[in-house]
């Protein structure tokens, strides 16, 4: 595998490192990229988890693979190869779910706490839209080697010789595969572009911001005409891990929960933290039962907001897991203020 132009600084220390045999310098150039290979792993698996365990694979590969590193490509794609197989490879031994069964596609969808992603996302190819839960979950639409094709040109832009010499197929594998999955996903994401190269807009905007704290007041004050007003009437919701998405009215959604006991004698005491995941605007929401000492994360939601109202809420059942970095409770003498939308 090749990469245009010469052996670059980077590369030829790491040629230096690997003929040493020096695993602490190996480390230190290889760890610079743990960020970018973790949320290409993400793409790929849908798990955040699981693309932690992935991407300290791709490390423990690399370092057993080091002598194969020619410098005849550049180190970062040399390493996204190595992710790339780790995830089909892993994706060969995970236990399929059919594809007929409702909600296969977010079986093992876990959200992207956003602190854990790189630093500079253009620069690492990690646009907005690739990262939100909606993307993720249509790519998960298509075969794990699709997949990597699809990742690999289309949001990566990697030509399609070097994804053939990643994945070890032809050229005009790789064209078919791309052409397959990119219909997928437009029929996955019919109003999105296709184009994810593109520039992207990464802050949440005022009007976002505002939305999730007038969410979680609503949570707080047990606000159900307060709610509703803020879903729209086509509100596409998904509660993991119950399987299936549901598109409903927001008068629906909310006497839903209510039927399902939220907001009832004993499920109405709330705190909230604003917060973000997969570059979207989240909830996390704690609760707090009669007698109970202290609030207890209960639920993160993900929200994607349209034209001032929520459009699609993906929500994550918290209880009991140390989620993203999140407190876990919440003190109840505590005086409250809400977040306002920062990473928690």
């Amino acid at each position: 595998m090749t990469d245009a132009g010469p052996l670059s600084a980077d590369e030829a220390t790491f040629l230096d490192v690997v003929r040493s045999g020096d695993p602490a310098r190996f480390a230190v150039l290889t760890e610079r990229h743990r960020r970018e290979l973790q949320v290409h792993c993400y793409r790929m698996l849908a798990n955040y988890d699981d693309a932690q365990d992935m991407t300290q694979e791709t490390f423990l590969r690399a370092w057993h693979k080091r002598e194969s590193f020619k410098g005849n490509a550049a180190l970062r794609t040399w390493l996204y190869r190595i992710a790339t197989n780790a995830c089909l490879d892993f994706l060969d031994k995970r236990t399929p779910i059919p594809s007929e069964l409702p909600g296969s596609e977010t079986a093992h969808l876990q959200p992207y706490p956003d602190r854990m992603l790189p630093e500079d996302p253009q620069e690492s190819a990690v646009a907005r839209e690739t990262i939100e839960l909606a993307f993720i979950v249509a790519v998960q639409y298509l075969p794990p080697r699709q997949r990597a094709v699809f990742i690999l040109r289309d949001v990566l832009g990697w030509p399609a010789s070097k994804v053939a010499e990643a994945l070890e197929i032809t050229v005009a594998a790789v064209t078919s595969g791309l052409q397959r999955a990119r219909a997928t996903i437009r029929e996955q994401l019919p109003d999105r572009r296709l184009d994810w190269q593109l520039p992207a807009r990464h802050e949440l905007s005022n009007d976002e911001r505002g939305v999730v704290r007038s969410y979680i007041d609503a949570h707080q004050r047990n606000d159900l005409d307060g709610l509703i007003a803020l879903l729209r009437d086509d509100l596409r919701f998904v509660m993991l891990p119950d399987s299936g998405v549901v598109t409903r009215t927001a008068k629906d959604a909310v006497d839903g929960w209510v039927a399902g006991g939220l907001f009832q004698p004993g499920h109405d005491d709330w705190r909230g933290i604003a917060t973000t995941v997969n570059r979207m605007p989240a909830a996390a929401l704690y609760l707090r039962t009669p007698d109970a000492p202290e609030y207890r994360l209960f639920a993160v939601a993900a929200l994607r907001i349209v034209d001032g109202k929520i459009a699609e809420l993906t929500g994550f059942d918290a209880t009991g897991k140390p989620w993203l970095g999140l407190p876990t409770t919440l003190p109840v003498d505590e005086a409250w203020v809400q977040g306002t939308g920062a990473e928690a």
